[in-house]
Parts: C-alpha cells; sequence; structure tokens
C-alpha cells in the first residue's frame, strides 16, 4: 500500500449527500476476481446513460477535473451496503483523499485499510470547498496527514481529526497483510517451534 504523507492535488466536486456503495461500484462489476480495473466502472450509472452515452455534466468526465486525487463529497458518503469493492474503485481511479462531513462507519474502515485517507470536516467548510472546486479553475487542495490539515491557495485552513493508529498505518503503507508480515521473523520462529514440538510428540 502507498504511503500518505502529503498531498497536493486538483479536487473533485460531488455535490451529492447519501453517497452509496451500489453507486460508487455497481452490483455488476462485483464478479471480478482482482483487486484492480475497478476504477473504469466507478459511479459506471451517473458517468453514462443506459445507451453509454457520457454525462456531460458529471463531474468525472469533466476535463477540468481530469487527474484529480481529492475527491469532495455531501455527508453520509458511503452508505449502504459493506462491500470493499467501493474502496478498491475510488482508488484504482486514483482518489487518495475524500472530504465530507461524515462517512458510512463500514466504508470508512475499507477505505483506510486501502490507503484513501477520510477527512471529515463541518459542514459549512465542506460546502467553502465544494463551492471552490466549483468555481475556481485549478482548484487545488493540500493535505496533511502528518500535521492533520488541509489548505489551500485561497486562505483557507483547516484541521481534521484522524484514528492515531488509522495515521500510523496510512503513514507508513501498512494494510492489513503488511502489519501481519511486520511480525514475520516472530511468526516463523512460532511455526518452527510448533512444528519440531509436533515431530517430537510423534515419536
Amino acid at each position: 500500500m502507498q504511503p500518505f504523507k502529503t498531498l497536493t492535488s486538483l479536487a473533485a466536486p460531488l455535490d451529492r449527500t447519501n453517497v452509496d456503495t451500489d453507486q460508487i461500484i455497481p452490483k455488476q462489476f462485483l464478479k471480478r476476481i482482482e483487486r484492480t480495473g475497478y476504477g473504469d466502472f466507478l459511479f459506471f450509472d451517473w458517468r453514462q446513460t443506459p445507451d453509454g452515452k457520457p454525462v456531460a455534466d458529471f463531474v468525472l468526465n469533466d476535463p477540468r477535473y481530469a487527474g484529480a486525487h481529492i475527491l469532495i463529497a455531501g455527508k453520509n458518503f458511503g452508505c449502504g451496503s459493506s462491500r470493499e469493492h467501493a474502496a478498491w474503485a475510488l482508488s484504482d481511479f486514483g482518489f487518495r483523499c475524500v472530504i465530507a462531513p461524515t462517512f458510512a462507519d463500514i466504508f470508512f474502515s475499507n477505505a483506510g485499510k486501502n490507503g484513501i485517507l477520510l477527512v471529515k470536516l463541518g459542514e459549512e467548510e465542506v460546502g467553502i470547498l465544494l463551492s471552490n472546486a466549483q468555481t475556481i479553475p485549478g482548484y487545488k487542495l493540500t493535505v496533511s496527514l502528518e500535521d492533520q490539515t488541509l489548505t489551500d491557495g485561497q486562505g483557507f485552513s483547516a484541521k481534521f481529526e484522524v484514528d492515531p493508529f488509522r495515521k500510523f498505518c496510512l503513514l507508513e503503507g501498512l494494510d492489513d497483510i503488511g502489519l501481519t508480515l511486520r511480525h514475520a521473523t516472530e511468526l516463523d520462529t512460532y511455526e518452527a517451534q510448533h512444528d519440531e514440538a509436533v515431530w517430537l510428540k510423534a515419536k
């Protein structure tokens, strides 16, 4: 998992509340066995019409936001089913940070385990960021996980809270497997001792 320390990027405004995981990655794409390739289907039903034509006014189809790694959204982002594919789709598309007033609990956990920093700010602050991203060409934000700050070049500045354990994992680039492998030596020693004990008992 790629470490997250400081990110400066274009910010894409998704001015919608209650964005659920079935909109983030629709159910018909959950049959894939890989963890990659989901970015092509992110917000699939919002990005195109039923006959496959791009929806011109959807934010991710707007060339002004091409290459954005920060997504700004309304409250209760990631609600609905607990599919981890939602985090995979956002990450595969290129988003490393999502800013919103509130997030669904399971999505919050899944996102952190997949290297996505979720920043909770007040609704008024998020409203300012949404407005700025919609009206200021090339609007960028800088997110510092180490300092737990969010700033722009227009005078906006905010502090955000983050769980210390999740902060450590993101800074170090550690997912669940990475956390386990930090103890690889101890695990190998235990396995060797266990195997020897089983062999001696069988003699």
